[in-house]
């Protein structure tokens, strides 16, 4: 599928903000990442950086979501988390370690605007607002698939927070190790947490 240049430029904003952070993400750079004209981000970016960075933050949040999802339905929970930690490892080691979650980085990076913005706080909670909401859906289809192997719902939900908070987390942490180690650890870890509590279930 072809992409648009709208699209190209979301999808742009994602990747520089997984490896800068939201402020260190200007629209000139998303322009010059994705080779799109300058003049575009006024025509599909009218709000300007905040539209474009929200944008970015559901299109990440999607790219996650949808394989996370699907792997969970084919291949169970344990499977599931063996796919999605191994999404991670590859864009990690893909990039050298430079490039994490783009979802975090808004979620740890207080927004500053730029000069036509008019409320960088408004901006901000919506920005995290969305975040939360991203992280909330993944939360739930972690716990839809322990639901559907037999976990209680308040059981489910404690786990599918703990899955998505240490991948999240140890994402970070290899970035700043420049290695995968931690999370082949955590992964490990979760395992075994999860394997338990499935078999309590079933047994």
């Amino acid at each position: 599928m072809t992409s648009t240049t709208r699209d190209k430029m979301i999808a742009g904003a994602a990747d520089l903000m997984s490896r800068r952070g939201v402020n260190a993400t200007s629209m000139r750079d998303v322009v010059r990442h994705t080779a799109t004209p300058r003049g575009s981000i006024s025509h599909h970016f009218p709000d300007g950086k905040r539209q474009l960075i929200a944008e970015a933050v559901t299109f990440a949040g999607r790219e996650v979501a949808t394989p996370l999802e699907k792997a969970m339905r084919d291949r169970g929970v344990i499977d599931g988390l063996r796919a999605f930690v191994a999404s991670w490892r590859r864009r990690l080691e893909a990039t050298g370690f430079k490039a994490g979650c783009p979802v975090l980085a808004v979620a740890v990076d207080g927004y500053v605007g730029e000069a036509s913005d008019k409320d960088d706080e408004a901006a901000q909670q919506h920005l995290l607002d969305l975040a939360d909401g991203v992280f909330a859906e993944w939360r739930q289809i972690m716990r839809a698939a322990l639901l559907r192997e037999g976990l209680a719902a308040e059981r489910a939900e404690r786990l599918a927070t703990l899955v998505v908070a240490a991948i999240e987390g140890t994402v970070a942490m290899c970035r700043a190790n420049r290695s995968a180690d931690a999370l082949d650890q955590v992964q490990e870890e979760l395992e075994t947490v999860l394997d338990a509590a499935l078999a309590r279930t079933n047994g």
